[in-house]
């Protein structure tokens, strides 16, 4: 039996889908509709037989591009038919089901909550307490049933990503089994952004216990500036520059640059799922969001911190452009020295 799964969210809710299709593919096989963004994210992966690219804001958006992508929904490239019986609306918009509605697909499952579901024929209870990569693995159960074993989301970095990751290091002199911090200070949303990353970079390379570690600073290349006030921070205690991976690199380069770290600190965005999906030990920061809303880290080895006991957390699901109190101190008030000890836990450093 083939599946099709509707993933055309944000770029981390693609890496929590994959256990959803790790799932589907122990029926049949599964081919994904995805961003332009979000499709290298499966390039190589073993559950996915196609990727079909809808670009909804650019070539393909409006009527004319809905009806293109959905002819391309039952058609493969080689002119078979996909033959898929039963698509998963992992994004639960009104247009991804109307998508899902115009190939054809009659059995149409998702969440009871989304804005599509009027045209669902499965809704599936939209369970706040659980994560979101088994939410959405929930989607391809009939029973409620649970993972027999934690669910870990997967990436597949090629040989091509892992020679682009290692050039980029060895450019800046580091030595293969070298110690690594990465640092992920970025993200779409201002508030999730710990403003303090320039001062942990600081305390780093004058700690004893992680001034071995060669610091990377991760993300896209709209943070080329947080990497920037990173340097400039290291440079005034004449430690050695960070390594400026921000845009330099394809997304499953990052993951496999990550699997070569002892440790990330990253906010609540798309590293900390990178790192989930490598198994690199994570120290997450927390501020307008919450790890029960779904996303926290996924990898046996991590510390998630914010501050407790404010009464205004979560304020979004995503976090807010600006604080609506105006104070921050869900991220003002996380210490360095908390990220630190944090770091040397996961790295089980000797304090």
């Amino acid at each position: 039996m083939a599946s099709l799964v509707i993933q055309t969210s944000f770029l981390g809710d693609m890496v929590l889908t994959t256990p959803l299709l790790v799932r589907l593919a122990q029926r049949g096989p599964v081919d994904v509709v995805a961003t332009p963004l979000a499709a290298p994210l499966l390039a190589n992966h073993p559950a996915v037989r196609d990727v079909i690219v809808y670009d909804k804001r650019g070539v393909a958006s409006g009527v004319r591009g809905l009806l293109r992508t959905a002819r391309a929904l039952r058609t493969r490239p080689t002119g078979e038919p996909r033959g898929a019986t039963v698509a998963y609306l992992a994004q639960g918009s009104l247009r991804s089901a109307t998508l899902a509605r115009l190939a054809g697909i009659h059995e149409r499952v998702g969440f009871d909550t989304s804005a599509g579901r009027r045209f669902y024929t499965r809704l599936v209870p939209f369970d706040r307490s659980l994560h979101h990569a088994e939410r959405l693995w929930r989607l391809a159960n009939v029973d409620d049933e649970s993972p027999a074993a934690p669910l870990h989301p997967r990436l597949y970095p090629s040989s091509n990503d892992h020679a682009a990751a290692a050039s980029l290091l060895q450019s800046a002199g580091v030595a293969p089994g070298a110690p690594m911090i990465v640092l992920a200070p970025g993200s779409v949303w201002a508030t999730k952004r710990w403003p303090h990353f320039r001062s942990l970079a600081i305390a780093l390379a004058t700690d004893p216990r992680t001034s071995r570690a060669r610091q990377v600073v991760m993300g896209g290349s709209g943070d080329s500036g947080l990497a920037r006030e990173i340097a400039d921070g290291l440079q005034t205690v004449g430690a050695p520059l960070p390594i400026d991976a921000t845009g330099r690199l394809p997304l499953l380069a990052s993951a496999a640059l990550l699997q070569r770290a002892g440790a990330i600190v990253t906010n609540d965005s798309l590293p900390l799922h990178l790192a989930s999906a490598v198994g690199t030990p994570t120290v997450a920061l927390f501020g307008p969001t919450t790890p029960e809303l779904g996303f926290g880290p996924l990898t046996p080895s991590a510390e998630v911190l914010g501050v407790a006991d404010l009464s205004c957390r979560p304020c979004h699901a995503h976090g807010p452009s600006a604080c609506p109190l105006g104070h921050w101190r869900c991220m003002e008030e996380l210490s360095v020295a908390r990220v630190i000890d944090a770091v040397i836990d996961i790295m089980r450093f000797t304090r």
